[in-house]
């Protein structure tokens, strides 16, 4: 069934100098006196409704939950029925894991793009410890350290750390357009190649080998494959992540012994200490300026350099990972009118920028903006949120007010709230020029895969992506320099373990 009908139913900054979607550049805000933006509003009307839904029975119905999401039902239809049968898109249940990774499954589910956004004020929401949702994997996973996404805004050492990216990729800026034509043109050429010879390409491993050499190249002035890292930054990454993840992930074995060797209990640290350490070694040998920068603000070198890794190697890489394969199949999905009109736009600009990719020619390109944006918001990289209420709330959603006390766990399922009808025409549906124009550009505060409203910045004080706009802006750079070489392509899509997995099928060149 397809969402809109849910809502139908009757229920009773980190702006660098990389650019956003305005052409005016603000600098970086670092401050922890920023108050968040106060919104007076008439007092609401709608009526106080008990929360439904229930947790079931101790261990049983986690359990039963638990098969439900990753098996017998799936994400989308896990979080569908219950809509359907509580009438209301805020309701009880248990996420994964459960037992006997996660001592207290139980949440609040928030579905609707009204509700969701409680989940980024901090002031009434606690963020600690809560980055992979009701489990915390081991910190021996991250040298003993808790990183920065697990810290509260309110602990002082998120403050320090956060500056420290800000730091990261201020000091980078001027290398990112340069390095990213560069390593892409590698990936391209590579891609060309395969399909001269097989005619297909997988896009998937080439991808993730490209953004870990552009991220290295770019943000620490290293080419991994010329040291003793080679080529295996993803492939170390990858078992890394998935003993961090595992309990949320599924890998397409058998119900049974998916659910025993993933969700029952906690692979070991030991598995990949040896692979951590080569990826450690790698980051701590090219981040000399930046432990500078780490000392003054009363970061030792050791604590950097794991909070360094883990935003490149989990965050930033695995938004590239994972975004721009999920781009790529909405993109191609639009068509060949859409594709064209993408080709026109960009040359165009390019041109007019003298041949090359400057960030003020993008901003030029309405569509391909949008379509970065659109793409964010159908398949966010991040899917999920979680807070603990800090104070009994009131929380809205379209159709009733309903009261969650103090210590309660809140999650929110962003695709479901990006998808809200009640704020977008045809939510389901990619379309391509979503935010081109005014009225366009007044839905950006809607697109929220930065754990935050995409109108607002990442500040020490916030929980939003320190990264923010620079995903935006790779994303851009990806989808430009794709249509600056090439006319329209189909693709093939399948499933992995995080995102989805693109063959190539055809591909048309400029």
């Amino acid at each position: 069934m397809a969402l809109t009908s849910f809502f139908s139913l009757p229920l009773p900054s980190l702006h660098q100098q990389f650019p956003s979607k305005y052409s005016t550049f603000r600098p970086i805000i670092v401050s922890l006196s920023e108050k968040p933006t106060i919104v007076v509003t008439q007092p609401t009307k709608l009526p106080v409704r008990t929360i439904p839904g229930d947790y079931g029975l101790p261990g049983i119905g986690p359990w039963k939950d638990r098969l439900d999401y990753f098996y017998n039902q799936g994400k989308n239809e896990f979080f569908e029925s219950r809509v359907v049968k509580y009438k209301s898109t805020i309701f009880r249940t248990n996420m994964p894991p459960g037992p006997f990774i996660s001592s207290n499954p139980k949440v609040i589910v928030l579905l609707d793009g009204k509700s969701f956004p409680v989940l980024f004020d901090v002031s009434k929401v606690e963020k600690k410890d809560l980055f992979t949702g009701t489990y915390m994997p081991s910190t021996e996973l991250t040298g003993g350290y808790r990183v920065l996404s697990y810290l509260d805004p309110s602990e002082p050492n998120h403050e320090k750390l956060k500056k420290l990216m800000f730091f990261l990729l201020s000091s980078r800026r001027d290398h990112v357009i340069p390095k990213f034509h560069e390593t892409y043109t590698e990936f391209f050429e590579t891609l060309d190649k395969e399909m001269a010879e097989k005619g297909k390409a997988g896009l998937n491993s080439g991808n993730d080998q490209a953004a870990f050499n552009f991220l290295a190249r770019s943000l620490f002035g290293v080419n991994p494959v010329e040291t003793k890292l080679g080529i295996d930054g993803p492939t170390l990454i990858g078992k890394w992540v998935l003993l961090q993840l595992h309990p949320v992930l599924t890998l397409g074995l058998p119900k049974f012994l998916d659910d025993l060797i993933l969700h029952a209990f906690r692979l070991p640290p030991l598995l990949v200490k040896k692979d951590y350490q080569r990826l450690y070694d790698f980051f701590y040998t090219n981040s000399a300026n930046l432990f500078v920068e780490a000392e003054k603000l009363g970061i030792s070198k050791e604590e950097a350099c794991h909070n360094l890794l883990f935003a490149t190697c989990f965050n930033s890489f695995g938004g590239m990972k994972i975004f721009f394969p999920n781009m790529m199949k909405s993109i191609a999905k639009a068509g060949v009118e859409v594709h064209t009109r993408l080709a026109n736009e960009i040359r165009s600009e390019v041109k007019s920028a003298g041949g090359k990719i400057t960030m003020s020619a993008m901003e030029k390109m309405p569509l391909m903006k949008s379509v970065v944006y659109e793409a964010l918001r159908v398949d966010p990289p991040v899917a999920s949120q979680y807070g603990r209420a800090k104070q009994d709330l009131k929380i809205e959603s379209h159709d009733a007010v309903f009261e969650v006390k103090k210590g309660e766990m809140l999650f929110g399922y962003q695709p479901f709230a990006t998808k809200d009808p009640k704020f977008f025409d045809r939510p389901e549906e990619f379309v391509a020029d979503r935010f081109v124009g005014e009225e366009g550009e007044k839905l950006l505060k809607y697109v929220l895969w930065s754990n935050g409203p995409e109108t607002e910045s990442p500040t020490v004080g916030n929980k939003q992506c320190a990264g923010k706009d620079f995903v935006v802006m790779v994303s851009r750079l990806f989808v430009t320099e794709f249509f600056l070489r090439y006319d329209t392509f189909n693709v093939d899509v399948g499933t992995s373990a995080l995102g989805a997995s693109i063959t190539i099928t055809s591909l048309k060149k400029a």
